[in-house]
């Protein structure tokens, strides 16, 4: 991939988009992690107003701290950088006071994980509405069209995905380009939406490279049967992730009414 293209068409593209949708800029969650570093980087090349968004709810120390080097860079860099930190932590405690419990603890914590992100996407929202600004996506193609890792309406509920169309791997490389600090390029993935030292791998069952070698398989048209051991292992889990996952990718369902219905 050539990084210098890549980027330069993308920091183009989010100028263009925003001045032909008329807003004043952008607006992104910054969780220590590359996606967002890369993300909030090529905004904020764009010349245009980009706030920054610290939004912790029970946040390891490692991703408050790797976030806060990166908006501190990004401020140091661009003087059209400016950063909010919004502590999300009580409201997401009363949050759980107000709503019914549940005796299944998966389901109950997979449930309060992704109302953390939708909490999140509340608030970018919210200041994005107060500055006229977009809210700008993190997601990368792996997590948006492979496996669906993400949660619908979190940090799927945005304005545009500048990333979506690059794989996780050439994240890094865009990374490695822009100079994003060290301590994002060399972290694990992470969602940190459970509050806890678990990884993207831990949850999936697979590393990004295993599932963009799955994603490439599928598109040329392999089944279970082509692959054997890890191979077979990894290609499941990625198959299995991208068809219960379908709802997050296509249009939400309409149920169109007939004429004659009518």
């Amino acid at each position: 991939m050539n990084a210098e293209r890549v980027s330069e068409h993308i920091v183009s593209w989010l100028k263009n988009y925003a001045i032909n949708a008329k807003v004043n800029g952008f607006v992104i969650g910054i969780s220590g992690g590359i996606d967002s570093a890369v993300t909030s980087k090529l905004c904020a090349k764009t010349g245009l107003k980009l706030i920054c968004v610290e939004m912790p709810i029970h946040q390891a120390e490692s991703q408050v701290s790797r976030a806060l080097e990166h908006i501190n860079n990004l401020k140091n860099d661009f003087n059209n950088v400016t950063s909010v930190k919004v502590d999300l932590t009580s409201t997401f405690e009363e949050f759980k006071i107000q709503v019914p419990d549940s005796e299944n603890k998966a389901t109950l914590n997979l449930a309060l994980a992704n109302t953390r992100a939708r909490l999140r996407m509340t608030s970018l929202y919210y200041l994005a509405g107060l500055h006229g600004l977009l809210v700008a996506g993190t997601g990368n193609k792996v997590e948006d069209f492979g496996v669906g890792f993400y949660t619908k309406y979190g940090d799927g509920g945005v304005d545009l995905s500048p990333i979506a169309d690059l794989l996780k791997s050439e994240v890094y490389e865009l990374a490695s380009y822009l100079n994003i600090v060290d301590s994002i390029q060399s972290a694990e993935p992470t969602d940190g939406l459970f509050g806890d030292s678990r990884t993207d791998e831990d949850q999936i069952g697979a590393s990004y490279d295993e599932l963009e070698w799955a994603m490439k398989m599928l598109e040329k048209g392999k089944e279970n049967s082509d692959f054997e051991g890890r191979e077979l292992e990894v290609f499941k889990i990625y198959t299995r992730l991208n068809s219960i996952n379908q709802h997050k990718m296509i249009p939400i369902p309409v149920c169109e009414i007939s004429n004659k219905l009518k």
